[in-house]
């Protein structure tokens, strides 16, 4: 049965870095927790993926991160895979299907794995064995109420019930649950997947 993954990333951050693009020296995009589902063509979770990452430019991360998703020092110390072992194990999963983001976060990816390339570590499977896309544009034609939600937000935009992954916002699993449901959504209503999704 065909499946296709929907997908959410929780990255280093500081106050202003989303307006400044990252841009300030030594704010990089570092992938602190992947979360993931697999849906069926029916759109129904077959499997889900999640990993805390531990960021290696900068280890430490900042309070306003923390606040932001629930996300402490001592989980990531504790629990944090290597960037390159973490980003391995998600690309497996998501090999030879449909990758879908709310937003560029396929960039972000690429630019983490070129990053642990960088510093020679072995990342085993390929950003090209899956298709990414990010299908913010066509879930904001769709359902004009989402074009200001985050990830995390557009079950609310949609006046969905609340998915029950556990979390909440800016937590990269409970984030793509909301995608997934805000999918399931518009696609009850008649839209069909972009082409290529299953």
């Amino acid at each position: 049965m065909p499946t296709f993954v929907a997908f959410d990333l929780e990255f280093t951050t500081w106050p202003g870095a989303h307006e400044g693009d990252w841009s300030e020296p030594g704010q990089l995009r570092e992938i602190v927790q992947i979360g993931a589902v697999r849906l069926r063509d029916d759109l129904s979770v077959v499997e889900e993926y999640e990993a805390l990452v531990k960021p290696v430019a900068n280890p430490r991360l900042s309070p306003y991160f923390t606040e932001l998703t629930g996300i402490g020092q001592q989980d990531v110390d504790r629990e944090g895979l290597p960037p390159a072992e973490a980003l391995s194990d998600f690309l497996r999963f998501c090999e030879g299907q449909a990758v879908l983001s709310y937003g560029n976060d396929m960039v972000v990816i690429g630019e983490n794995v070129g990053w642990a390339r960088a510093r020679g570590e072995d990342v085993k499977s390929s950003y090209l064995a899956a298709h990414f896309l990010n299908i913010r544009p066509w879930l904001n034609t769709l359902a004009p109420a989402t074009a200001r939600a985050n990830s995390g937000r557009l079950w609310e935009a949609l006046g969905l019930p609340r998915p029950t992954a556990g979390g909440a916002e800016h937590s990269a699993l409970f984030d793509a649950h909301s995608l997934a449901a805000a999918i399931r959504s518009v696609c009850a209503a008649g839209a069909r997947l972009p082409e290529g999704c299953v």
